[in-house]
């Protein structure tokens, strides 16, 4: 069918009679309306313009459920047409429909955005041109009613690839099976499942994702659809792979035909998988009995030993925060941070926690601590890093050596002198 669909512009002032026919026009060229699913039907929007089209269209992409929409090679073309007397320029896009499923298909109306140049202005204007509703049908031929899953090609052929020897394994060996399918007049797309998963007694089957390749000459479709399984042989046992069976309706004959290869058998020498025996009812009781206790000895560890742990780790605690060490690191910190006002509580804490005389009546303390105290409050704003080092030094010699013992200086050998 070919629609010539007329735009009007709603503009702030009115159009005189001649300017309607000075606007974008738009032809739909449908001429079949259905086709085999998988066929592809043929769908042309032409846009003509009075002068010329300083941007290209904007295109709908037509897409819906079951429904494949395919742009050729060369799909936009620019075109001329004779209207009222003149040449009018345009742009027209080929797009090629194939319904997927059969049964009736309606696209909604499809909009092309159209910017032209206004030749009474001078300007670009721009314009919404919109298709009716598109319906046509994906019909089943006569014949081909009982085909699942529908197929139709011009031709359809299938190959198989059997890499190993299916006669003589052992557990160990593997086995792949290849199967092919070649179309033409048809996108693979549209070829089914190949081989289906299949069980066998001491075999692990590991499938590749398929393979699909495509090819489109001047609109003529055709492909393959590439399977293969790795069939590993884990025990002794075996058994058969099906044949591969493809029913298609031949779009040239207009007939049903099959496509096949054929099946074949695993033979795993060796010992059958292994099946583990029903347990005893009382080895079952026993195991119960077994955890039950388990469960209980858990229990009670957990109900004793934690908190003695609790409790051992609080002392242990408790020992280090009552400790020598634990003091003189807490001084330290203070020395570090220069921190005045608590340089004295730490230094009492350490001092209380010494073994041995007093270390705050040291000299050398003393004499830092004076010097100390003299920088901050004499005017020197307490800020210097040379009067804090020297405390730290002082307390340094101050604290008595850990493990070291206080002796007495030995007697003189002489005690009478020297002769």
């Amino acid at each position: 069918m070919r629609v010539l669909l007329l735009l009007v512009l709603l503009l702030p002032l009115p159009l005189r009679a001649q300017d309607a026919e000075d606007l974008p026009q738009l032809i739909v060229d449908f001429p079949e309306t259905e086709a085999i699913p998988g066929q592809s039907l043929s769908l042309r929007l032409t846009v003509l313009v009075p002068s010329f089209m300083p941007k290209p269209p904007v295109w709908p992409s037509l897409e819906a459920p079951n429904l494949l929409v395919r742009l050729p090679s060369r799909s936009t073309n620019p075109v001329s047409e004779r209207i009222g007397g003149e040449t009018w320029a345009g742009i027209s896009r080929h797009y090629r429909i194939s319904p997927m499923v059969p049964g009736q298909v309606v696209l909604p109306p499809q909009e092309v955005l159209v910017t032209w140049q206004d030749t009474g202005t001078g300007e670009a204007r721009q314009a919404t041109l919109t298709t009716g509703p598109i319906g046509f049908a994906g019909v089943v031929p006569e014949g081909a009613e009982a085909l699942d899953p529908f197929l139709a090609a011009a031709d359809l052929t299938l190959t198989q690839e059997i890499d190993g020897d299916p006669a003589a394994m052992v557990p160990g060996d593997s086995l792949k099976r290849r199967v092919t399918a070649e179309v033409s007049g048809v996108s693979p797309m549209f070829l089914p499942q190949l081989l289906a998963p299949v069980e066998l007694p001491g075999v692990a089957a590991y499938p590749d994702e398929p393979r699909l390749s495509e090819t489109d000459e001047r609109g003529a479709l055709s492909g393959s659809r590439a399977e293969s399984v790795t069939y590993l042989a884990e025990a002794g046992g075996g058994g058969a792979l099906p044949e591969i069976t493809l029913e298609w309706y031949d779009t040239d004959d207009g007939v049903v035909k099959t496509a096949s290869v054929p099946g074949l058998e695993l033979q795993i020498d060796g010992p059958p998988p292994g099946r583990s025996a029903p347990l005893d009812p009382r080895r079952i009781a026993l195991l119960a009995a077994a955890a039950l206790v388990a469960l209980g000895l858990v229990f009670l560890a957990l109900r004793y030993l934690l908190p003695a742990l609790a409790r051992r780790r609080a002392l242990r605690r408790d020992r280090v925060l009552a400790s020598e060490g634990f003091a003189w690191r807490e001084l330290m910190r203070v020395i570090a941070a220069r921190d005045h006002a608590a340089l004295r509580p730490a230094l009492d804490l350490w001092a209380r926690r010494v073994e041995g005389p007093d270390p705050r009546r040291a000299a050398q303390v003393e004499a830092a601590l004076l010097a100390l105290g003299a920088e901050r409050y004499g005017g020197g704003g307490g800020g210097g890093d040379t009067a804090w080092s020297t405390l730290r030094g002082a307390l340094e010699q101050a604290r008595p050596r850990r493990g070291a013992e206080v002796r007495a200086p030995l007697p003189p050998l002489n005690p009478g002198g020297a002769l």
